[in-house]
């Protein structure tokens, strides 16, 4: 027998059930053994030795391992098929060598397989390898990097930047990003421009639609009609005479499929498609790939195995008849520059499974499912076929033209499957125009002129990002997701609406990291890097050069900044930020006069909190405050923060305090130091308050009703643990928070009446009533805070993570929670007796170490 070692205990079951009683199959979640989080665990002096700790969590799982091979003496990793999968196989090498759990003489071999089904894994165990160094070379290299940015990058934004967490190699540059979008946003002046057009019909009747492209002889470009009054001219010229067609032109065209998903193509289309994030989309994946339906998830790979190719052609023929397959397979050529990465693009490992078959009771994992089904089916079918029109449309006299565009598709093809989504393009030209010939006299219905403004560039979307993030080489597919993830979790970024927008902090942060590191935020550098580390990976460059030659100006750059102070980099970051942070007035005063009181000059100031706003230097006599993005333009400023409007006299202002955003009544005053105010709830952007919505919270607890049984009065409001409904004592909470200001009587004494009285707690109902146990007393699945599980009169045994509460049966019911009756119960630690006080020795001083120049 041999152990086998896995990931994930999902894999590990799955796995074993392929393979057999001649194996153990072992899981060792994830990675054991990382770089502890202290100066020093990369030495710069001595060729970056790196000094790996085994974490806590993975010590059990090591000794499992390690038990086993005592019977079992050949280990065999299987771990993922990516740079990662390659370092822990290597990690779990070293670690066990360590321990002497194996020697030179037991036998370790690595296999890896795109898709965890029988063929798959039987045929990867005939093919064993020895782990692949270059690959373990490149997780060596990214893991000391971004240690040394993040250790010694990190001190100096605290030291300099109040406020600021820490600071990433890849993380950095894609912040950057999101906060130079932002920036053009807030650059960005709208120009005005019109158009005009024309509902029109054919001589039979049928109506349509043209635009104006031509006036007084000459072609419109966008600019061209500026004015509502030079639109108007272009109406009447158009209204005043009479349009025949000039010609009518139709071409055949195509559209192919897309190529199969890879990971960023697939977190792009699932955040179109589903608004799922990036990191939701992968770990719906995993489950999906764990459980066998889908080949591995982290691939840049397109191509796809010979035998997947035909098995999508024979589901085709049968499902969509012969017409929808190609005379040959479609083949998609690999854009990926790491040819150790590139793997097989992620598709159905069973073709025939389609997503009304598939066995999956989670919805996020079978709408993944359909989106991978589908996108790899389309890829192997007939293009579609189109005809696209183009109608021209004038007068006699040649003074007005225009354009009617269509299209009419003849055949359908892939489009009958699946049709990739779009990111902020519209397009006018899928519409389809009647019957009509040159010549054919048209009648008017109208001309309507419409204004438009140009718009500035959009905000990044999850999968725009992932989009442009690929397009210029930054970062891998592996870590799209953490990267996007870990921007937001340091409050850089937040999303609304499934935008990403900069926050002060991330801007902050950027603004400093571009005027002292510039360098290391550069797009080139970094991608430039990321080929170096597939040069690594792939064996052609020697990964401890790599980091030489990183290290020695790096750590130039970081001594740089040792004599920085806190105000010249304010001041700094003040000058840059300047033409965002005080545009001109339209008056022509000077933007940097504080508009409160006249006198003071605004500059950049730091809050506690890492936040920054513009201030006025004469504080603490005045107090005024704006956000850094600016104020409405038409906003007048009243005291701290953005006035939203007025009420009753009563000014209503949006404000930033110690604990988020609020809105407030009136101002403080002696004799009322507090006026009334209302914190922002979660969910409430600040972006999307505005005057109507902050009285609606000021307005709170709103009054619902006298209660019908005794006339109490029932109210909703929002409260320290979100929003709820109360009725004298007893509050019940709401699950959403627009419901406190829409609630009636009937659904107020409903949420009441369903709210249990304290210590009188109603029973739950189970979800699966699955039998009785042999030792009598039933057993059922029930839900619980932190996951399902199965209760036996007084035993609750937890399901495991892959278990679905919804499949799972008597038997494998009974043997949870026989399992868990026989665990024995952790005895307490006797307490001890407090030792006598004996008079403290004097210890002499402690020599302090010298320290390491990495560390300096």
């Amino acid at each position: 027998m041999a152990v086998v070692v896995v990931e994930s205990p999902a894999k590990a079951k799955t796995i074993n059930k392929y393979l057999g009683t001649g194996y153990t199959v072992l899981a060792s979640y994830g990675h054991v053994r990382d770089l502890p989080p202290k100066d020093g665990s990369v030495d710069t002096e001595h060729e970056f030795e790196m000094s790996w700790e085994v974490a806590s969590d993975s010590r059990k799982h090591l000794k499992a391992i390690s038990d086993a091979l005592k019977d079992d003496n050949e280990l065999i990793l299987a771990t993922d098929p990516d740079r990662e999968g390659e370092a822990i196989s290597w990690h779990l090498t070293e670690a066990l060598a360590k321990s002497r759990a194996i020697k030179k003489t037991t036998p370790v071999k690595r296999v890896v397989f795109n898709a965890i089904t029988k063929d798959a894994v039987t045929e990867a165990m005939k093919s064993p390898r020895d782990v692949d160094m270059p690959l373990v070379h490149a997780y060596l290299a990214r893991r000391a990097l971004d240690y040394l940015v993040g250790f010694n990058l990190s001190p100096v934004l605290w030291r300099k930047l109040p406020g600021a967490k820490s600071a990433g190699r890849v993380q950095s540059v894609c912040l950057r990003l999101i906060v130079e979008r932002e920036m053009e946003i807030e650059a960005f002046r709208a120009q005005e421009y019109w158009s005009v057009s024309a509902a029109l019909a054919t001589p039979r009747g049928q109506d349509f639609t043209a635009k104006l492209v031509s006036l007084a002889g000459k072609k419109l470009d966008k600019f061209d009609i500026a004015t509502g009054e030079a639109a108007e001219l272009a109406v009447q010229a158009v209204r005043s005479r009479d349009l025949t067609v000039t010609s009518v032109e139709a071409k055949p065209a195509s559209r192919n499929p897309s190529a199969p998903f890879m990971t960023s193509t697939l977190q792009q289309e699932a955040s179109r498609k589903f608004g799922m994030g990036a990191k939701h989309c992968m770990s719906t994946a995993q489950r999906l790939y764990e459980a066998g339906y889908i080949t591995y998830m982290r691939t840049d790979g397109i191509d796809m195995a010979p035998e997947a190719v035909m098995a999508a052609r024979d589901v085709i023929k049968a499902r969509y008849g012969a017409d929808y397959v190609p005379k040959s397979p479609r083949m998609y050529k690999n854009k990926a520059k790491n040819a150790q990465e590139a793997h097989e693009c992620i598709r159905p490992t069973d073709m025939a499974v389609s997503p009304d078959k598939l066995k999956i009771t989670d919805n996020d994992q079978r709408k993944l499912y359909d989106l991978i089904w589908k996108r790899t089916i389309a890829g192997q079918m007939e293009a579609a076929r189109l005809e696209r029109t183009t109608v021209e449309i004038g007068s006699k006299d040649g003074q007005v033209g225009l354009r009617a565009t269509g299209q009419v598709v003849l055949f359908d093809g892939f489009l009958k499957v699946y049709e990739e989504g779009r990111d902020d393009v519209i397009d006018d030209d899928d519409k389809r125009l009647p019957q009509m010939a040159q010549g054919d006299a048209l009648t008017k219905h109208s001309v309507t002129p419409e204004q438009h403004f140009t718009q500035p560039p959009p905000r990044y979307t999850e999968a725009t990002l992932v989009k442009r993030m690929e397009e210029l080489g930054i970062g891998r597919p592996s870590t799209y997701a953490s990267i996007v993830t870990t921007i937001q979790d340091r409050g850089y970024v937040t999303k609304d609406k499934n935008r990403l927008i900069a926050q002060d902090k991330g801007r902050l942060v950027t603004i400093f990291l571009v005027n002292y590191f510039r360098r290391y935020l550069e797009y080139d550098f970094t991608a430039d890097l990321e080929a170096q580390l597939d040069d690594v990976s792939a064996g052609d460059r020697d990964y401890k050069d790599v980091l030489a030659r990183f290290w020695r100006d790096f750590s130039a750059a970081i001594a740089e900044t040792s004599e920085l102070r806190i105000t010249e980099v304010l001041e700094k970051i003040d000058e840059v930020l300047a033409p965002h942070l005080y545009p001109p007035r339209e008056d022509g005063t000077d933007p940097r006069v504080c508009p409160k009181c006249g006198a003071g000059r605004l500059n950049l100031k730091t809050a506690r909190s890492g936040g920054a706003f513009i201030g006025c230097n004469n504080y603490p006599d005045c107090r005024y405050t704006r956000p850094l993005a600016g104020e409405d333009g038409n906003a007048e400023l009243s005291g701290d923060g953005k006035l939203l409007g007025h009420d009753n006299g009563d000014p209503i202002s949006l404000r930033t305090g110690r604990f988020g955003p609020y809105v407030q009544r009136g101002e403080a005053t002696k004799e009322d130091p507090k006026p009334p105010r209302a914190s922002l709830p979660k969910g409430w952007e600040v972006d999307s308050i505005d005057l109507e919505r902050a009285l609606m919270l000021l307005s709170l607890p709103r009054p619902v009703g006298p209660h019908p049984d005794d006339g109490e009065l029932i109210e909703a409001g929002i409260g320290r643990y979100g929003p709820f409904v109360k009725h004298g004592k007893k509050y019940a909470n709401l699950p959403d928070v627009d419901e406190v200001f829409t609630i009636g009587m009937n659904r107020a004494v409903e949420v009441l009446a369903s709210k249990p009285e304290r210590g009188r707690a109603a029973a739950a109902e189970p979800l699966k009533t699955l039998g009785d146990h042999p030792d009598g007393g039933a057993l059922a699945v029930m839900k619980g805070r932190y996951g399902p599980y199965v209760k036996w009169e007084k035993v609750n045994a937890t399901l495991p993570k892959d278990m679905a509460p919804e499949e799972i049966t008597l038997e494998q019911a009974i043997e949870l929670v026989n399992a868990k009756a026989s665990a024995k119960p952790k005895k307490k630690a006797a307490a001890k007796k407090p030792a006598a006080k004996k008079p403290a020795a004097k210890k002499p001083a402690a020599k302090k170490k010298p320290a390491t120049k990495a560390a300096k």
